[in-house]
């Protein structure tokens, strides 16, 4: 197990590298500049110079690389060009708002897919199987942009009620915190749930019809046994595969929904970034964010042994 990890982390090391140097490239080819945008209309060469210099664009490309990489390296991202602040301390404190929404839209998307999962594996071919099929399809289908849209016009028209604007820290306010968050997570759990309903559905089916299966049934174990025992734990490898993707595209992917419902996290910190050419906040989110799926990915493999101890890590597998 520790040799397995240590090489999950040694790993890290040409995977960030690679995810660097990608992010640097790109934000390079992106037109326009930071310099420009800060200038505006009062720009002249003498200027534009002073601030190439203060930000070390009037360097190599190879030498601004390798001065970002080498103080990231040792976790010190720099300072945005736009605010001058420190951005190591603020994608932290963003990534809090993000991993907030995001455990928040697991966990609704457990409770809406596991349950709706197993009943339409249960009730295989039958109308209700059918109907649990069908939802799951809307999930697959419907943006989550769309679904937000949607349930924002929808509370609005039907009850009179507008979702809270901005942020409210958790510690300050939980209630208050908890209400800012609750509809965005709902929208991004809902997403979720689809695509977790359909793979508990398969899963589920999968193993209750493997030998070992029958054979617990043979030796007389009662159906809530057989389900939830034997059937459901051995069907929790894929679905778990899955949401730990899930949580590492939501925690850098949920942008469009940290924008609609004014929610000041890692996406929108790095959009804003974007649009105002601020190179080293993009490349520093991407590259936290690139760290933090690294890790997820390592604590779902370790979560394989924990669920089937027939899966070794001995030898990497």
């Amino acid at each position: 197990m520790k040799a397995y990890i240590i090489r999950k982390l040694l790993m890290l090391i040409p995977i960030l590298i690679g995810v660097s140097l990608c992010i640097f490239l790109i934000m390079q080819l992106i037109p326009g500049d930071v310099v420009s945008g800060m200038l505006g209309i009062e720009e002249n060469p003498e200027l534009r110079a002073q601030l190439e210099k203060k930000f070390g664009l009037d360097q190599p490309l190879y030498k601004q690389y390798w001065n970002w990489i080498s103080k990231a390296a040792r976790g010190d991202f720099g300072r945005s060009f736009r605010t001058d602040k420190e951005i190591f301390p603020e994608i932290i404190n963003r990534f809090k708002i993000t991993f907030q929404l995001t455990i928040m839209a697991v966990i609704i998307s457990w409770i809406i897919a596991i349950p709706l999962g197993i009943i339409s594996a249960l009730k295989r071919n039958t109308w209700i199987d059918g109907v649990v099929r069908f939802i799951a399809l809307l999930g697959v289908s419907v943006p989550n942009f769309a679904l937000a849209t949607l349930a924002i016009l929808f509370l609005s028209k039907k009850f009179n009620y507008y979702p809270p604007v901005g942020y409210v820290n958790f510690t300050a306010a939980p209630l208050k915190n908890l209400e800012i968050m609750l509809l965005p997570s709902l929208t991004l759990g809902a997403i979720m749930a689809g695509s977790i309903m359909r793979m508990t559905r398969s899963s589920l089916l999968e193993v209750l019809n493997q030998d070992f299966i029958k054979t617990v049934k043979a030796k007389g174990a009662s159906e809530k046994v057989v389900l939830f025992v034997h059937a459901f734990k051995s069907a929790l490898i894929p679905i778990i595969t899955l949401v730990g993707m899930q949580i590492g595209s939501l925690l850098g992917g949920a942008v469009v929904t940290e924008q609609i419902f004014s929610i000041p996290g890692l996406g929108q910190m790095a959009l804003t970034g974007i649009n105002q050419r601020d190179f080293p906040v993009v490349q520093g989110c991407v590259l936290f964010i690139a760290f933090v799926n690294v890790m997820i990915n390592l604590i779902v493999d370790i979560l394989y042994t924990y669920i089937d101890p027939r899966i070794s890590l001995k030898a990497g597998r």
